[in-house]
């Protein structure tokens, strides 16, 4: 049976004045008109192709791609209003869909941007588009795993950061401190889930999240690294330098290099200074971090992860107070 709103394939049937009948299963015969096709298919010979009703309510074929289909999220504008109904909104198709005023979250012009839903009216079986996003965010606790890579929709922005549609079902959170610089609404990313929290939300990242003490000690190499591979074991970056400049420098967001150097200091392999980062011991520091002990850098690494670390405790003045994000 065909399926409103999403891609099928279909067998074909026969050819008409109107163009290509396929197999549309309990739905019967569904038209694909001719311009679709180039030359004619053998009977039975499947067709993939994108099934909604027409302006008159027929259900009709097309090869061509909407920007979402049914049960997904998509960033719209607005090409047209009618203050009975609706507005209409570009999705890629000859026919635009209709945001009907119900599920309108705020009034809209002609010429608007807007995250949608792209849902199928259960009481009339057309395809229309929906603003009312939490009612489509599904809360029961998902499957995934902490580092797993998911598409990321922004759909909002809040206090702690930009609210997410994350694999066009579940909704995510970036906080402001793990990004480089605001984000739109309506941009789409490749992120990864931080934590999945016992409500069904998700905590996001843009970087891969390790598990532990794996999420610090690569970039704590990286530092050590580049820190030996510069002039006087020094660099000009620390716990108050722009998040733009540190992803610049290390492909990191500045929590996770406020964790690092955190480790870093308290195993005494760096200095922290007003003016940036060196190493305690340039001639003997070159190099990546040693792995073992394992158990002394395991500990560091969770003591920052979990339990913070002040640094106006261990007398550095101006440096981080715990790894909170500023």
């Amino acid at each position: 049976m065909a399926l409103i709103g999403k891609r099928n394939s279909l067998p074909f049937v026969r050819q008409a004045t109107p163009g290509y009948y396929l197999d549309g299963g309990s739905h019967g015969e569904i038209l694909l008109p001719g311009r679709y096709l180039a030359k004619l298919p053998l009977v039975g010979a499947r067709v993939d192709v994108f099934v909604y009703r027409d302006s008159e309510d027929r259900l009709v074929a097309t090869t061509e791609a909407p920007y979402a289909t049914v049960g997904e999220f998509a960033f719209l504008r607005v090409v047209s209003v009618n203050p009975r109904i609706g507005v209409f909104l570009d999705w890629g198709l000859e026919k635009d869909l209709l945001l009907p005023i119900r599920e309108q979250s705020a009034p809209l012009r002609e010429g608007d941007w807007l995250v949608v839903q792209v849902a199928l009216d259960q009481r009339t079986d057309r395809i229309i588009a929906s603003a009312r996003l939490n009612r489509y965010l599904n809360l029961t606790v998902p499957a995934y795993a902490e580092g797993q890579a998911v598409k990321i929709l922004v759909i909002g922005e809040s206090p702690l950061g930009y609210n997410a549609a994350v694999n066009h079902a579940h909704r995510g959170l970036l906080y402001h401190g793990d990004l480089p610089g605001p984000l739109t609404i309506g941009q789409s990313l490749d992120g990864f889930v931080r934590l999945v929290r016992p409500d069904g939300k998700l905590d996001l990242a843009l970087d891969r999240v390790r598990v532990g003490y794996q999420r610090i000690v690569p970039v704590t190499d990286k530092i050590v690294e580049t820190l030996g591979a510069s002039a006087g074991g020094r660099l000009p970056l620390h716990d108050n330098s722009p998040p733009e400049d540190i992803r610049a420098a290390f492909g990191v967001s500045k929590k996770a290099f406020k964790q690092a150097i955190g480790v870093l200091f308290k195993a005494e392999r760096i200095v922290i200074e007003k003016s940036g980062i060196r190493l305690k011991e340039p001639a003997k520091a070159s190099g990546a971090i040693p792995k073992r002990p394992a158990s002394r850098w395991v500990a560091e690494a969770l003591l920052l992860v979990w339990g913070g670390f002040s640094y106006r405790s261990a007398g550095v003045t101006g440096g981080i107070n715990g790894i909170q994000d500023s």
